[in-house]
This record gives structure tokens, C-alpha cells and sequence, in this order.
């Protein structure tokens, strides 16, 4: 694997999380980025590093919604009010996993403004971000998806999976959600449109999956957006 620039910034990404976040959604990105040799700063509004949070899985099982259970703790790997002040320029990217933690992280006014950092704000160029599942909802909250509708939706055997198509100023952002998020999405303006479970869909900076089925393709396309690329010798 080699990265695009050798600056630290260059390989440090943000992972904005909270109680009950994704147990899939969390854990198998930081680790894969950790792989790839990137440093993750995983924060809590409210936490400071080595701080633990909750996890819940998420399992789809036939019923008409998904289940929640238990799952493992997770310990934080830096502070949130350090990110916060330093802002979207001192990382390369960000990722918002889904679960429980976006509901209430939305709510956070300095969540918000790191998250809008990230989508160029005044103070920062656009830097890559991935979303995956229910961290859609941290997106539509921050007001960095914008509006242009068009929807359709796929069924599966035991859930639907939807592909969000929105504008974000100028340009043309298509990425996916959980359908549990098309009320925030309707109300900004966003459509959504089906993609199967293990897609993800790229535009511009961003890269957004519909749930963990689809970490193979949200990490990869998120690593490339990132400057990375495996070699194979």
C-alpha cells in the first residue's frame, strides 16, 4: 500500500461514534484502516480517550425491521473536544458509521460543524468521507446533502436497502442509506434510489454504503479516495 502524500495528516482519518454505534460498523473499518496503515482517531461527543462505548449488532432476520442486540465495547482512541478543535484540516478523511449513535449524535451542534469541516466549510478543503447505514442521518443533520429528488426502492427477501441521489451545492452527490433515514432525507430535499446491500456509491468525496454487507466496497473505494492503493508483489 502506498499513500499519496508522507504527511501525517495525509494518513490520520476520523471516526465520529457514540453509544450503541454499529458493532460491524464500527469495529471492521478501524481495524481495515488500521491494516492499510492509516491512523484512526475514533472520538464520543462527551468522551475522552480511553473512554469505552457500547456497540449493538444490527441483524436483519425476517422481520419487517432489524434486530438489535448487544454487542462488544469499544475503547476510544482520542479525544473529541482535541478533533473538534482542530478541525476537519488536521485529517484526511472522515467515517460515520451507522446503529444507534447517529440518532443522538445529530443533536450535538459541535458534531455538526466538524462533520461540515469535512465538506469544505470555511476554514478546510473537501476531504474524502464515508457513510455507512444510519450515519447518513449525522449527514442530512449537518445540511451537507442537498436537494434534488428522484426515488425508487428495492425489496429483498427480508429488508429494503435504498440509494440516496442528492445535489450538495453544485455538485452531483449519489450516495446510499438505510430507508429507516428517508423521512430526514425527504425533508432536505434528498432522494433515494435501491442498490444492493454489498455496493457502495462514490461522488466526488463521498462514498456511502447501505449497511455492513457493503464494507468490502465502501473501504475500498473510501481507501482510494484517500490517496491509497495496494500493490501486489
Amino acid at each position: 500500500m502506498a499513500a499519496n502524500s508522507s504527511s501525517s495528516t495525509s494518513r490520520k482519518v476520523l471516526v465520529i461514534a457514540g453509544d450503541f454505534v454499529e458493532d460491524y460498523e464500527l469495529m471492521v473499518p478501524v481495524q481495515a484502516l488500521l491494516a492499510f496503515g492509516f491512523d484512526v482517531d475514533v472520538v464520543c461527543p462527551g468522551k475522552k480517550k480511553g473512554d469505552k462505548i457500547a456497540t449493538a449488532i444490527h441483524d436483519f432476520e425476517g422481520f419487517q425491521t432489524y434486530t438489535e442486540k448487544r454487542g462488544h465495547d469499544f475503547v476510544l482512541t482520542a479525544d473529541f473536544d482535541a478533533a473538534a478543535a482542530a478541525g476537519a484540516a488536521a485529517y484526511a478523511g472522515l467515517y460515520v458509521p451507522g446503529g444507534r449513535a447517529p440518532e443522538y449524535l445529530r443533536l450535538d451542534a459541535r458534531v455538526l460543524a466538524l462533520v461540515r469541516g469535512f465538506f469544505g466549510g470555511d476554514t478546510a478543503a473537501a476531504r474524502p468521507v464515508a457513510a455507512i447505514c444510519h450515519g447518513v442521518q449525522v449527514l442530512t443533520a449537518a445540511g451537507v446533502v442537498g436537494a434534488g429528488v428522484e426515488a425508487t426502492c428495492m425489496q429483498s427477501k427480508t429488508h429494503t436497502l435504498c440509494r440516496i441521489l442528492s445535489t450538495h451545492h453544485n455538485n452531483n452527490d449519489a450516495n446510499t442509506g438505510y430507508p429507516a433515514c428517508a423521512p430526514e432525507l425527504t425533508q432536505t430535499g434528498a432522494a433515494y434510489k435501491a442498490v444492493d446491500a454489498s455496493e457502495a456509491v462514490v461522488s466526488g468525496q463521498l462514498v456511502t454504503a447501505p449497511a455492513w454487507p457493503g464494507h468490502p466496497a465502501l473501504l475500498r473505494e473510501f481507501v482510494r479516495l484517500l490517496g491509497a492503493r495496494v500493490v501486489f508483489e
